[in-house]
C-alpha cells in the first residue's frame, strides 16, 4: 500500500511538473510577442520621426535657397550634411536601443533602407536646390528685358 500511495503521490507531482511547464510556456510566448511588438512600435515611431525631420530639413534648405540666393549655396551643403549626419546618429540610438531586444538583422535592415532614403531624398533636394538656384542667378542677372528670344533653353538666358 505504500508502495502504491508513493507511487500515486509521485504521479501528482509529474503532472504537476507538466502543468507548470506548460504555464511557463504560454507565460515565455506570450512575453516573447509582446516584446516583438513593442520592437515593432518602437521602430516605427523611429522611422516616422526619420521622415518627420527630413521634410522639416527639406523645407528649411527650400526656404533659405528663395530668400538667399548667393549665400544658400554653402548653407546648404551644411544643412544636409548636418542633417543627414542628425539622421543618422537617431538611427544608431534607435539601433543600439533595438539591438537590445531583438535580433540585429532586423535593425540593420531598418536602417539600410532609412540611409537610403535619407540619401535619395538628398541628392534629390540638393539636385532641385541647385537648379532653383542657377534658373535665380541668370534671371537676377539677365534682367527683364523683353527683347531676347522666346526660347525656354538654359543656354538661350545666357547673356
Amino acid at each position: 500500500m505504500a508502495v502504491c500511495s508513493f507511487t500515486m503521490g509521485a504521479c501528482k507531482l509529474f503532472h504537476l511538473l507538466v502543468f507548470v511547464t506548460c504555464i511557463y510556456s504560454v507565460v515565455e510566448v506570450v512575453v516573447g510577442v509582446v516584446i516583438h511588438v513593442v520592437v515593432v512600435v518602437i521602430v516605427v515611431v523611429v522611422v516616422v520621426v526619420v521622415v518627420v525631420v527630413v521634410v522639416v530639413v527639406v523645407v528649411v534648405v527650400v526656404v533659405i535657397v528663395v530668400v538667399v540666393v548667393e549665400v544658400v549655396k554653402v548653407l546648404v551643403v551644411v544643412v544636409v550634411v548636418v542633417a543627414a549626419a542628425l539622421v543618422v546618429v537617431v538611427i544608431l540610438v534607435a539601433a543600439a536601443v533595438v539591438e537590445v531586444v531583438v535580433a540585429a538583422a532586423a535593425t540593420l535592415v531598418v536602417v539600410v533602407v532609412v540611409v537610403v532614403l535619407v540619401v535619395v531624398v538628398v541628392v534629390v533636394v540638393v539636385d532641385e536646390v541647385v537648379g532653383v538656384v542657377e534658373v535665380l542667378v541668370l534671371r537676377i542677372n539677365s534682367g527683364s528685358s523683353s527683347s531676347r528670344s522666346s526660347s525656354c533653353g538654359i543656354r538661350d538666358m545666357l547673356p
